[in-house]
């Protein structure tokens, strides 16, 4: 299937491992250009040279804390015009009530939810007036499950699900599209954290998270693929009709209205 991707440009955050690493090499093989954004410089310039090795896209670096105060406007002012905007940086802690303290909870907030509306506020018009394209919130299946032991990223990420429809439902006026994908398990370092730190408190035994994976749909966490290529299809003019919705891709567990 010919996405016609080819000389688009994107800018995607959160850029220098898992899930963000994926997308941008994802997209980078179906010809678009990239500028990439993350903490760590040294991670992002490893993930410069991969795709610089297997694609002939430009790749620009932006090494930034989108925490930081007047984080988007930087972005916004250093880049000329995109097609695609992925919002991918920040996570947040798990955990029930009395185990993210207040200062936690803030932080995470700060990054991912006020930094996707920040990002969004900055780049919606920018690419507007560009001529339009896509934006492409990574949010999360906690947003659907509502367990009590992520009570602050359930909170958050229904936040985003809200502010994603929102601002996506009117966005064809403008030519643009917002839509949202919401992640079950994915295999990164991120999952296996998380595991452990309830095998730890659920099982007595944080070498036990394995157990916990096993009761995944497959037995496993989805491959960072089974994201990445949607986000690929969903940036497409193949797409061209869907906006102000977002797609659940955790295998069925939000269905089965269990996290584990």
């Amino acid at each position: 299937m010919d996405l016609k991707l080819d000389g688009k440009t994107a800018l995607v955050t959160g850029a220098s491992m898992g899930i963000g690493e994926h997308i941008a090499e994802t997209l980078a093989g179906e010809g678009v250009h990239l500028h990439l954004t993350a903490r760590s410089e040294d991670k992002l310039q490893e993930v410069k040279v991969h795709i610089s090795k297997t694609a002939n896209v430009s790749v620009t670096l932006h090494p930034l804390d989108l925490e930081s105060e007047g984080a988007s406007e930087k972005l916004a002012q250093s880049i000329g015009n995109i097609d695609i905007l992925v919002n991918n940086a920040g996570a947040i802690p798990s955990g029930d009530l009395w185990d993210v303290d207040e200062v936690a909870w803030r932080k995470g907030f700060n990054l991912k939810v006020f930094g996707y509306i920040n990002m969004c506020r900055q780049f919606y018009t920018k690419m507007k007036d560009g001529g339009g394209g896509a934006i492409i919130n990574i949010i999360g299946n906690g947003g659907e499950v509502l367990d009590r032991n992520y009570i602050a990223g359930a909170s958050g990420n229904i936040s985003l699900m809200g502010f994603t429809r929102s601002l996506g439902g009117f966005a064809l006026d403008d030519n643009m599209r917002v839509v949202g994908i919401n992640p079950g398990p994915v295999n990164t370092d991120r999952i296996y954290n998380m595991l452990r730190k309830r095998a730890q408190k659920d099982l007595g035994d944080i070498e036990r998270y394995e157990e916990l994976a096993a009761g995944y749909p497959l037995g496993r966490p989805a491959h960072c693929r089974e994201i990445s290529d949607l986000v690929a299809f969903l940036a497409s003019y193949r797409a061209g009709y869907i906006t102000g919705t977002v797609f659940t891709v955790d295998g069925g567990i939000s269905a089965r209205t269990s996290i584990v």
